[in-house]
């Protein structure tokens, strides 16, 4: 039974894998619920999860989650212990914080671009994130982690996209990608970037022709002045003689 549970699992992986992207190290988002299963059952969950899903896990929360078993009291402490050793995500909800299953479906948004697995117990949760497409669920039953089977927002989604009428993750990364190395799609001032510098060519020749000596250059005489030193010298040649 636990070979063809970890065959199924292999085969549901894959699919995620090909059709949304998903790679290792896979990120579980976990909430309390799911801790409070696995201590009742005596479920490892940083050493089954890993096994179970054959690959690099993370586990993750939210500062959301942690504050919901802080308000729940001492009947939930074992569960905050364990969840407070995995790594807390930033959610939207710093400030004023919401119940965990509102948090949690707001990190998957409208398409899970984040590629996180969901680990909960909880139904609002379950129901919510069966209408995203691409979300793997992971639940505690009869005292084992079982991965959920493909949901039909998954499957239609998968469908569109062979039809083409939808495009898969891989091809809008591509799209983004050509976009940002042509410049698409980005305001004037970031488009054109920094100027460049000039670089220091060789000096203009203009500016490199020879001064001149010091002093104010003789002007041509003009027809008037030239004609009244001849006049002049004449008189002055009659008074001699």
């Amino acid at each position: 039974m636990k070979i063809k549970r970890q065959k199924q699992a292999k085969k549901t992986i894959s699919f995620y894998k090909y059709n949304f992207s998903f790679r290792e190290p896979f990120q579980i988002l976990i909430d309390g619920t799911f801790c409070q299963a696995a201590l009742k059952n005596k479920i490892q969950i940083k050493e089954q999860i890993p096994k179970y899903l054959m690959g690099e896990v993370q586990l993750c929360t939210t500062n959301c989650a942690l504050k919901e078993l802080d308000s729940l009291g001492k009947q939930l402490y074992g569960a905050k212990l364990i969840l407070q050793r995995f790594q807390v995500r930033r959610c939207q909800h710093v400030h004023s914080p919401v119940p965990a299953s509102e948090c949690l479906l707001s990190m998957l948004e409208d398409t899970n671009p984040h590629h996180y697995f969901v680990a909960t117990q909880d139904h609002t949760v379950t129901t919510g994130l069966k209408r995203i497409p691409g979300v793997p669920l992971l639940y505690i039953i009869l005292n084992t982690i079982v991965l959920d089977k493909l949901s039909h927002a998954s499957l239609r989604y998968v469908h569109a996209v062979q039809l083409g009428q939808l495009m898969s993750p891989v091809q809008q990364s591509k799209i983004r990608s050509l976009k940002q190395e042509q410049g698409l799609g980005q305001k004037q001032g970031e488009r054109r970037g920094k100027k460049r510098k000039r670089k220091q060519g060789n000096p203009n020749p203009l500016s490199c022709l020879k001064k001149k000596k010091n002093g104010l250059p003789t002007l041509p005489l003009k027809k008037k002045e030239q004609g009244e030193k001849t006049t002049r010298s004449r008189h002055k040649k009659r008074r001699t003689e």
